[in-house]
């Protein structure tokens, strides 16, 4: 509809919808026309226009291509609605498929695949098979894209009419349209599929890669996003791929520069030229540089890619750090990306042009922004050990400027830096010791209580600086309150005088009898043990040597840093989690006829173990005695993404207030959950715990019992940062608890929000709180297979070309000798509830070998090989995966899967 077509959207006349019968039954044309206009735009404001169904249907016999649009936006619109009538259309669109007017064609084809109605997507079939191969590149495209359309609504019949196939060759088409629409509806159909559909082989790379150049920036798009999935045989392909690629970095459009960036960063991986990666890091900054000029939105998602960007490869950008300088009118959200990508690029080299910029941010009214660019200086000083004196001084002059808030942040940030450099910059802490007064924030006041305590014995006068914040200890928050305890500690070790003496006494009474504060009152009680048994123990412990820190905050963990690069350009790179976060997508998984029943194992399907795979293995067609099992259809639900967790401190101390309160009904009772926590260890509280897999989602089930004398309300739970960044989804609800009663009850959990650095481990340490009693810890393992996806299923070749493809090295191995296997069907079944998945099986002498694939949450397959004689103790288990730090994780699952 046209500018001036306004008018229609204004009916105010009494009997609409009668009148609008009228005008559409009328035999004069432009009548006609201004009535389904009318229909139309009465249909977009929200008004029900569906009892005039059959009247517009009957204009669709009509040349007039405009008419004909019409027409079929209502059509699609109300067939859901008025499945019945909608078939009345059938057959005009089947002869619209065959018209004359390329146009028209398309436009049949196109409304069929929208309509979602069973019923007439059996009559698509025919129309869309022949548009796939019509004379006309635009109905082919669009007839490609149809066929996505068409395998959301029906995937079977998509497969069994062979469109994936026809989808496939359209990748050959001569037009780069019809090629970007084919990837476009096979990259489409490969998301909502378990099975690999589209794969990228040599051939159809240079297909590929010749179509880029000649269609549209959103066929760029398409077909860039596909090539970076694709793994290049060894770096000369690579160097060759990115070849043909870079010339896309110049283009207008900002999606296919941020695509082709994702594309050579993906192949830059197997690169091994530093030539290469130097030329190509140097033509990768103008285009994102030109990427910040554009309008502020913009500027902040192309911030966000650059944040990742920089974390892998930092040298990309290294020179351009002027172009992240903060202009005065950038929003303020840009402003806080600019400069978190200024405090990674930061270096020895740069630091005095950073420092300044810093310093005059700092001035700025922005509060947030301002508190931002102090404890920029600070992360500066602690990541350049050359630039930290600047990075002191700077801060020194900002806190003679006495703006409150600028003294406080940057007090926070010197104690850091004490922590990082220790016995370096002490002489600055008289100056600090002057803006006392002015803190009234807890974390100032804590950083600067923690200060005193460290270096007590270099301020003369710290007990009467300790003096005048203890007045006020009961009224302080937690956080002060835990230093000013460990501070007065500190004093009292360092100069066991008479004023430290009366204050410790002052100070372990107001955290031990005047406090309801478990973690204020456990510590105080553990000082005063110390101090009243043992003093030099109490020394050792309390002024123990501390470990140097690092600044580690807005890093990514590398797995969850490359999944994100891997999807540059998406919302995923945005918001800096991974797709399945916040997208949900239901994987359908078509049962094969060949796949109805397991093997009897009678014959051989492998000829050796593929440690060292043979070529006498039977291909993916081959019919040697090796069949799968059914593929059971789960929907994959990835659990809603979550607030983001808190973050603990490493020994989980300091809950208080950063736990998630438990809010949802009870769960139903279950099988035994494993005692996690005794009741002889929880005064009288019992807790059972078991993390669980149900309907592709994860739960921590669990279970409450009070052997107390008191009621206890109030639960709340807490995770510590662990390897796979489990986290509570939130909510549960644990009613009161009376004495004897008990509660069970499943907690939705998250991943990859909660990480631990360092190598991955089974532990997964908990806390539990509740209104009556103090915070109780206890630990539980991780189990691998809980968190293995429904869509773990390889085929059998695929299964071969990547245990080859993968280096020995990968391969772990573990026996278990107590373990007897009494049914290997048995032991399958019991292995494909776990969604680890059976690929063959064979004889080896007496020895049973089975064959297994299995997928973790972030895409990794794990290869897996089973050897046993049944019914003898001993199990053999190999597994082979892309990333063996996981393997210990996974036997501790499969050790209890085979039990």
């Amino acid at each position: 509809m046209s500018g001036h077509d306004s008018k229609y959207f204004s009916t105010t006349k009494k009997g609409e919808i009668p009148e609008l019968k009228d005008e559409l039954n009328s035999q004069y044309k432009d009548k006609k026309k201004d009535a389904v206009k009318k229909v139309i735009a009465a249909m977009t404001v929200g008004k029900d226009v569906s009892s005039l169904f059959t009247d517009v249907v009957n204009c669709m016999q009509t040349e007039n291509l405009e008419l004909k649009k019409l027409v079929y936006l209502y059509l699609i619109n109300y067939a859901k609605s008025q499945p019945d009538l909608a078939i009345l259309a059938v057959n005009t669109f089947v002869k619209d498929s065959q018209d004359p007017n390329p146009l028209i064609r398309a436009l049949a084809v196109r409304t069929m695949g929208c309509i979602r109605v069973d019923k007439i997507t059996e009559y698509l079939c025919d129309p869309l098979q022949r548009c796939l191969k019509d004379d006309d590149p635009y109905v082919r495209k669009t007839a490609a894209i149809c066929v996505a359309k068409l395998y959301d609504i029906n995937a079977e019949l998509v497969e069994d009419r062979g469109f994936l196939e026809t989808l496939k060759d359209l990748i050959s088409d001569n037009n780069p349209m019809v090629v970007a629409n084919a990837v476009a509806a096979l990259a489409e159909i490969q998301e909502s599929s378990s099975r690999p559909i589209f794969e990228i082989t040599s051939h159809t790379l240079s297909k590929l890669l010749t179509a880029l150049n000649e269609c549209t920036e959103w066929g760029q798009v398409f077909i860039l996003d596909a090539l970076s999935k694709y793994k290049a045989a060894d770096a000369r392909e690579a160097e060759n791929i990115v070849e043909r690629v870079t010339p896309r970095l110049q283009h207008a459009n900002c999606a296919v520069v941020l695509s082709a960036v994702k594309m050579i960063l993906q192949q830059m991986e197997l690169i091994t030229s530093t030539d290469v990666i130097r030329n190509l890091c140097k033509k990768m900054a103008p285009p994102l540089v030109t990427l910040l000029s554009a309008e502020p939105e913009i500027q902040y998602v192309a911030l966000r890619n650059i944040n990742l960007i920089v974390q892998k490869r930092p040298t990309i950008l290294a020179h351009e750090i002027k172009v992240f300088f903060c202009k005065y009118n950038d929003p303020i959200y840009v402003k806080m990306e600019k400069l978190e990508i200024m405090i990674k690029l930061a270096s020895d080299r740069n630091i005095d042009q950073v420092l300044l910029e810093f310093k005059e941010y700092a001035t700025e009214v922005d509060v947030d922004f301002v508190r931002k660019a102090v404890r920029a200086i600070g992360r500066c000083a602690i990541k350049l050990e050359r630039a930290a004196e600047r990075c002191i001084s700077v801060l020194l002059e900002l806190i003679k400027i006495k703006v409150n808030y600028v003294v406080q942040e940057a007090i926070i940030v010197i104690k850091d830096i004490f922590r990082r450099y220790p016995n370096t910059y002490e002489s600055i802490i008289a100056t600090l010791c002057e803006s006392l007064d002015t803190l009234d924030e807890p974390e100032a006041k804590a950083s600067m209580i923690w200060i005193i305590g460290e270096y007590a014995e270099r301020i003369d006068n710290a007990d009467e600086l300790l003096e005048s914040f203890l007045e006020s200890f009961p009224e302080e928050p937690p956080l002060v309150q835990l230093q000013l305890l460990t501070a007065t500690v500190k004093l009292f070790l360092k100069k066991p005088t008479e004023s430290p003496q009366q204050m410790i006494q002052v100070v372990l009474n107001n955290a031990t009898v005047e406090t309801d504060n478990p973690d204020l009152r456990d510590r105080a009680y553990i000082y005063w043990r110390l101090l009243s048994t043992d003093p030099e123990a109490a020394k050792d412990v309390v002024l123990a040597e501390k470990p140097v820190i690092s600044d580690d905050s807005n890093q990514l963990d590398s797995s969850l840093l490359d999944e994100l690069l891997a999807n540059i350009a998406t919302l995923a790179s945005v918001y800096h989690k991974p797709p399945d976060a916040f997208v949900t997508r239901v994987k359908s998984a078509i049962q094969r006829p060949e796949e109805e029943e397991y093997p009897d194992g009678s014959e051989t399907g492998y000829s050796e173990a593929p440690s060292h795979v043979a070529d006498g293995v039977p291909s993916a067609s081959s019919s040697t005695g090796v069949s799968a099992v059914p593929t059971r259809q789960v929907p994959v639900t990835p659990p809603a993404t979550a607030a983001p967790v808190p973050d603990l401190l490493g020994d989980l101390i300091g809950l208080d207030g950063a736990l998630v309160p438990v809010d949802e009904p009870t769960a139903p009772s279950g099988p035994p959950l494993p005692v996690l926590l005794p009741a002889s260890t929880g005064q009288g509280l019992q807790i059972s715990a078991q993390l669980i897999r149900r309907d592709g989602q994860i739960f921590y089930s669990m279970l409450f019992e009070n052997n107390s004398q008191v009621p206890l309300d109030g639960f709340m739970i807490q995770f510590n940062k662990n390897t796979l960044g489990l986290a509570a989804a939130g909510p549960l609800q644990v009613p009161e608890l009376l004495p004897g009663s008990s509660a069970r009850t499943l907690l939705p959990m998250v991943m990859f929000q909660n990480f631990s650095p360092g190598p991955p481990s089974i532990l997964l340490q908990v806390a539990v709180k509740n209104n009556q009693q103090p915070v109780w810890y206890f630990s539980d393992k991780i189990s691998l297979p809980v968190f293995f996806t429904e869509d773990g299923k390889m085929e059998r070749a695929n299964f071969l070309e990547t245990w080859k493809s993968l280096p020995d090295s990968n391969e772990i191995t573990k026996d278990f000798p107590n373990h007897v296997i009494k049914s290997m069907d048995v032991t399958i079944e019991n292995l494909i509830e776990a969604n680890v998945f059976f690929i063959a099986k064979r004889r080896n002498m007496n020895q049973e070998v089975l064959y297994l694939s299995a997928k973790d949450p972030r895409g990794t397959p794990f290869l897996i090989e089973i050897t046993a004689i049944v019914g003898t103790p001993g199990v053999k288990c190999a597994v082979k995966t892309p990333n063996p730090d996981m393997a210990p994780l996974f036997f501790e699952g499969v050790e209890t899967l085979l039990k």
